[in-house]
């Protein structure tokens, strides 16, 4: 058994580690509200986008517009994978990891690039062999869209200079504080799904000036820089719900473990006090007899 000044040293790192696993829960909460916040502000924005090319794509031909073409073969495959710069989330990261594993096992014969946005990714996959277009690992939980944006411009250079037939993404769709679910979303070329409306409000039609597909060619990398911004926003708050989580469980197994440890050291005083009591009454008897 331990001894008690032992039993005693590991109470207190417990008790100290504890303090710091409460500490980053109520840092990750106000972090997670704030970013959950921007996320909601920006999903308004995100479902017009989406509407508005929705209907500009079914009013030009498909197969003249890069974006919009799909190829015959696809060889080259870009996957933008968004993670978190650090660690101590739980499941988060994993999440993304294994979607990406899956991935690569389903394009199995296809030459895997990658963009990573986040460092966690990054040390994943970027020492396995693979070809690392863009590297982006200092966002540090925040991001603007100006720099999201160039992840998007970085995403369609790529893609229009025949680097990469088809561009996903990879990352954490925000479901709730306590779930986040990995999402493959593929971004070029573009395959839109009409947005259901009304039967009584009948198709929207709008008026394009100038040309729908003029228009177009100007609306698409707008829409593919804002996909960008909301997957990370989507991921970094996603990224503090699973570290608010992941602390909030190691504050209570430190409470269980310190609950634990005072029980030995209580053991270990009473069996310390019964011995120095039986040294004593052995010590008296030995002097008496």
């Amino acid at each position: 058994m331990p001894g008690i000044m032992d039993i005693k040293r590991k109470i207190k790192s417990v008790q100290n580690t504890q303090k710091i696993t409460k500490a980053m829960k109520m840092v990750s909460a106000a972090r997670m509200r704030k970013a959950e916040e921007a996320m909601n502000d920006a999903r308004a924005y995100a479902n017009k986008i989406y509407e508005l090319c929705c209907n500009m794509a079914e009013k030009v031909d498909s197969e003249s517009h890069p974006f919009l073409a799909q190829k015959a073969e696809v060889k080259n495959i870009c996957l933008a994978i968004i993670t978190s710069d650090k660690g101590l989330c739980g499941a988060f990261n994993s999440n993304v990891l294994k979607k990406t594993t899956a991935f690569i096992k389903e394009h199995e014969g296809k030459n895997i690039k990658f963009v990573m946005v986040g460092k966690k990714g990054n040390d994943a996959f970027g020492k396995r062999g693979y070809e690392v277009l863009e590297k982006y690992i200092t966002f540090g939980g925040r991001i603007t869209y100006e720099e999201a944006g160039e992840i998007g411009d970085k995403l369609v250079d790529y893609y229009l200079n025949e680097e990469v037939d088809e561009i996903y993404t990879i990352h954490n769709e925000f479901k709730s504080t306590s779930v986040q679910v990995g999402k493959v979303t593929k971004v070029l070329p573009l395959a839109f799904e009409a947005p259901e409306v009304a039967a009584a409000d009948g198709a929207v039609d709008y008026i394009y000036e100038p040309k729908a597909d003029v228009l177009l060619k100007e609306i698409m990398p707008r829409y593919i820089n804002f996909t960008v911004f909301f997957a990370v926003l989507e991921s970094i708050a996603g990224e503090h719900g699973a570290r608010m989580i992941a602390m909030d469980n190691a504050s209570r197994n430190a409470g269980d473990l310190v609950r634990k440890l005072e029980l030995q050291f209580n053991k270990a005083r009473q069996a310390a006090i019964t011995t120095e009591i039986l040294d004593i009454v052995n010590g008296a008897e030995a002097l008496n007899g």
